[in-house]
Parts: C-alpha cells; structure tokens; sequence
C-alpha cells in the first residue's frame, strides 16, 4: 500500500487550519472547535471514518443488505498534558434487514481485530469498546 501525504496550512487567526490529501477535497481543523472538528475530534472522525468503511465492504461482501449507518464515538482522555486518549466507545447503529446480530458484530470485529488502520495506529494501552444498536 502507498504512504500517504497530507498538507496543512494555518489559516492566519487563531488554531485554524486548512488541509488536504490526495482527494484535494478540503477540510478544516481548528484547534478551538470553532471552524471545524479540533485535531482530537478528527482523531476520532478519522477511526469512526475507517471502521465504517470496513463495516460497509464486509456487509456488502457477504450481502447483508445494509441500509444504513452511523457510528457514535466517545474518546475518554486523560485530564493532565498529554491530554490523549485513555479509552475509546463505539455505538455502531446499523440498519440491515434480514442481517442478524451475530452477522453484523462478524463485520465490526474483522474491522476493528484486522481490518482498521487507523484502530492499529493508536496506542495498544487504549481499550476500544463497542455496542450494536441493530435496527430491523
């Protein structure tokens, strides 16, 4: 797989940023929140992103009839600088006619055991977690 590149820019005022891959399709980081999600919050985006992309093939590999999905994350952090994450939960809200629940955490566990680049970048002290809400 290629390494991948990013740019970044500061924007001129205050902690926003403006950045870009290989997509060139923009997007702001702004460190207070204001503008866009902080580098934290894209953190998190980031996992939420690359999990549901795994979730997304996996279903469709075994044809499970996906229809929706939308996944929840709160990243719990330590008060004291590093401010990093000291734990990570999902709430994966998945609509699948006709999947049954086993089917669906098959998918979300391949993705966040193998699959998830961005799970296996973090630290491995941080415990990531999930739920399934299944909607018929």
């Amino acid at each position: 797989m290629a390494d991948k590149r990013v740019s970044l820019d500061w924007q001129g005022r205050e902690l926003a940023f403006r950045g870009e891959g290989a997509g060139k399709a923009p997007i702001n980081i702004d460190g207070n929140n204001k503008e866009g999600p902080g580098p934290m919050e894209a953190l998190l985006l980031a996992m939420a992103a690359c999990t549901g992309s795994d979730v997304a093939v996996v279903m469709s590999k075994k044809r499970l009839g996906l229809t929706s999905l939308r996944i929840d994350v709160h990243g719990r952090r330590r008060e004291e600088h590093p401010q990093r994450y000291t734990a990570i939960d999902l709430v994966y809200h998945v609509a699948a006619p006709g999947a049954s629940e086993a089917q669906v955490r098959h998918a979300i566990d391949l993705s966040l055991q193998k699959y998830c680049s961005v799970t296996h970048s973090l630290n491995p002290d941080i415990p990531v977690t999930y739920e399934l809400d299944l909607q018929a």
